[in-house]
């Protein structure tokens, strides 16, 4: 047993030293390879071919793998910056339409110097009568009261009918009550001609100016606008432009069609008109309401 091993010892011994040799036999500067360099340096390149092309196979899958679910990733992100931007935009654009809005109701405040302009909300509206009521944000604790006129931006909408401590309703012009009536002027060219606004034709969407005298020349495309006779509506109110006209009552009179200024079906921010210097009664109408500053009688509007 001990000469068994002896023969190990001296075996390994001899392959080292031959190993040894053959290093340092390969670091020597020179230029041309020996034949058993040669064999060592193809087999180990060739040994190393076999093993580096599944193994670069291998990191190139998972790398491809790496680069997908990263991808991935950063598209998962960008979809979420796009969905954040497209809320953030869509609140950008009612933003700036609510700024547009209000920045029309400010002008229109200027023109209200008989009234004190009250700005509400537009909080409800019955499906059943959509384009005749609507209700506002603000009522009798605001000194919102019965028959004050309530206008949008663009024009002229309604009055005041009934009031809440905290809520009040707006019967539009488009109501389907025959008495309501709006005293109007259409800024003609040469003379302003009066007229009433007694309801609206469903079929054209558009309201109805009537007792106009015959005698009188009214053109399509001219301003209707409120005549402030019935101390209500605040003169100069824009309702509408003329679109058709036609005769009525046998011949005696006009009608014109107006196309409403503001648009009925959609309203949001109003301004109600709190008239400063006229009493109204509420009596509304073919009576008559006393002005308590001049003394005169005005044409009432409307009625319940």
């Amino acid at each position: 047993m001990p000469h068994f091993s002896n023969k190990k010892l001296i075996v390994l011994l001899v392959s080292m030293i031959f190993l040894v040799a053959l290093i340092s036999f390969s670091l020597r500067d020179r230029h041309n390879a020996t034949l058993p360099e040669q064999i060592i340096k193809d087999t180990v390149g060739f040994a190393q071919s076999i093993v580096a092309k599944p193994t670069n196979y291998i990191t190139g899958i998972f790398s491809n793998i790496d680069a997908l679910l990263n991808t991935y990733e950063e598209n998962k992100r960008l979809k979420m910056r796009l969905e954040d931007f497209a809320v953030l935009q869509s609140e950008v654009n009612t933003l700036e339409s609510e700024n547009a809005s209000l920045r029309e109701l400010a002008d229109i405040e200027e023109s209200l110097s008989d009234f004190s302009p009250l700005h509400a909300t537009v909080i409800a509206r019955n499906p059943d009568q959509w384009e005749e009521k609507i209700i506002l944000n603000k009522g009798s604790a605001d000194g919102v009261e019965k028959n004050m006129a309530v206008m949008t931006a663009r024009g002229l909408i309604g009055k005041i009918i009934l009031v809440t401590p905290f809520t009040s309703e707006v019967e539009l012009l488009y109501t389907n009550n025959q008495n309501y009536r709006v005293s109007a002027i259409v800024q003609a060219e040469k003379e302003d001609i009066h007229g009433l606004i007694e309801g609206y034709d469903e079929e054209r969407n558009e309201l109805l100016l009537k007792r106009i005298d015959s005698s009188l020349n009214i053109q399509v495309g001219e301003k209707v606008v409120s005549s402030g006779l019935g101390g209500i509506f605040p003169k100069g109110i824009l309702i509408g432009e003329v679109t058709e006209v036609t005769t009525d009552d046998f011949g005696l009179t006009k009608m014109a069609y107006v196309k409403p200024a503001a648009d009925f079906s959609l309203l949001e921010n109003v301004i109600v008109a709190k008239r400063k210097t006229i009493t109204i009664d509420g009596l509304d109408g073919d009576g008559t309401n006393t002005d308590l500053t001049n003394g005169a009688s005005e044409e009432t509007e409307g009625d319940e």
